[in-house]
């Protein structure tokens, strides 16, 4: 099917390109796609930039640079995975590779770039760290500017006997970052120094999930007062209150994303509120489906309405198209992309037909 040329939008995937106990990497890079936001279809535009292992993607507020965390542990002497910088061509989308710089923790998983377009943050798995990284002229970026090395653990024993920083959040008001450690157990907060490229402490420094959960990724809802915290170990979702003037939690509420009576092995991945606020969808691997949810505007608890299969296996992470209109599940253990509409009135999936071929994908990012 042809791409409607009027309404079409661009997007990255990054994938694995390693193999590892966890994933066969089959990737050779970060790929791009366009997108019809009139019909859910995908036509490919090809492999972008070779990397390596470029799992987490990440767009800054122009569309001028593209960020990659290169989610590996021999990138320097120390076991450091790396971040590299991207230039993003206005009319093609091409990238030209800018420059890479040590994350100083292994296997960096995840990454976000402020409001101002000043500073990447990178959340390192395997070190169980956070860095934060100065945006130089033309989106090259400084060495790190800030790094803070967790310190804990929690009760799974086989996942949680050190720390696990899984992703990295800034909200809305770019003035704290939100870090979701999987092997302490916690949502950690730090005040985010634009001067000075600092993360410094905050009190309180972020709330506890209950012991065992694994806090994995976290959407904040449009009103700024709710937040949504997926659990990759306990597949349960936390709905939190948030403060954004304090940068302070309280919990709301705890929701399984897997229907009543499912007792094979699942992990939770990634987690995205509509622009609407109407609605949260989580991932499922395992049950390899989308969990979707009805979102009350008042108090911000989740009720369960329904699941929709991904049609593929481990859909590790997933995006919703500018538009709001479409949900892109990439199934990075079947090696594709597949595209549903939403409801606008239900929050329900409806599977377009449309199915992009891409290697191992991990995550999707649309420019802006």
């Amino acid at each position: 099917m042809a791409i409607n040329q009027e309404v079409k939008k661009l997007f990255y995937v990054g994938t694995y390109t390693r193999t590892a106990p966890h994933v066969m990497g089959k990737g050779e890079g970060i790929y791009a796609f366009w997108f019809d936001e009139s019909s859910g279809a995908m036509e490919s535009v090809g492999l972008m930039v070779e990397a390596d292992n470029p799992t987490f993607l990440a767009v800054d507020s122009q569309n001028r640079a593209l960020y990659a965390a290169s989610e590996i542990d021999d990138y320097d002497d120390s076991g450091a995975g790396s971040v590299c910088a991207y230039a993003i061509d206005a009319e093609s989308g091409a990238l030209r590779s800018l420059n890479q710089q040590s994350t100083h923790g292994a296997a960096p998983c995840h990454l976000a770039v402020d409001a101002t377009d000043r500073y990447v943050v990178v959340a390192n798995y395997t070190g169980g760290s956070v860095a934060l990284f100065p945006i130089q002229a033309g989106g090259r970026l400084a060495p790190a500017s800030d790094f803070v090395q967790h310190q804990g653990s929690s009760v799974n024993p086989d996942r949680q006997q050190e720390p696990h920083a899984h992703s990295a959040n800034i909200d809305a008001q770019n003035r704290f970052v939100h870090v979701a450690d999987l092997g302490m157990d916690q949502l950690i907060v730090y005040k985010l120094d634009l001067e000075n490229g600092k993360l410094l402490p905050h009190t309180p420094t972020g709330i506890a999930s209950r012991a065992g959960a694994g806090p994995r990724h976290l959407a904040f809802h449009p009103n700024g007062k709710f937040a949504y915290l997926i659990n990759e170990l306990d597949s349960t979702i936390a709905a939190l209150a948030y403060d954004a003037e304090a940068g302070v939690y309280s919990s709301l509420q705890s929701i399984s994303t897997l229907p009543v009576g499912y007792s094979e092995v699942n992990y939770c991945a990634d987690i995205h509120v509509h622009p609407s606020g109407q609605f949260v969808y989580g991932s499922n691997r395992g049950h390899d489906s989308i969990a979707i949810f009805g979102v009350d505007q008042e108090t911000g608890r989740l009720t369960s309405i329904g699941f929709e299969s991904t049609q593929g296996k481990a859909p590790r992470n997933f995006a919703l198209s500018p538009s709001g209109k479409y949900l892109l599940a990439a199934n990075q253990d079947t090696d594709t992309i597949v595209s549903f509409a939403i409801d606008a009135e239900t929050g329900m999936l409806t599977p377009t037909g449309h199915v992009a071929d891409t290697p191992t994908p991990v995550s999707i990012a649309f420019l802006r």
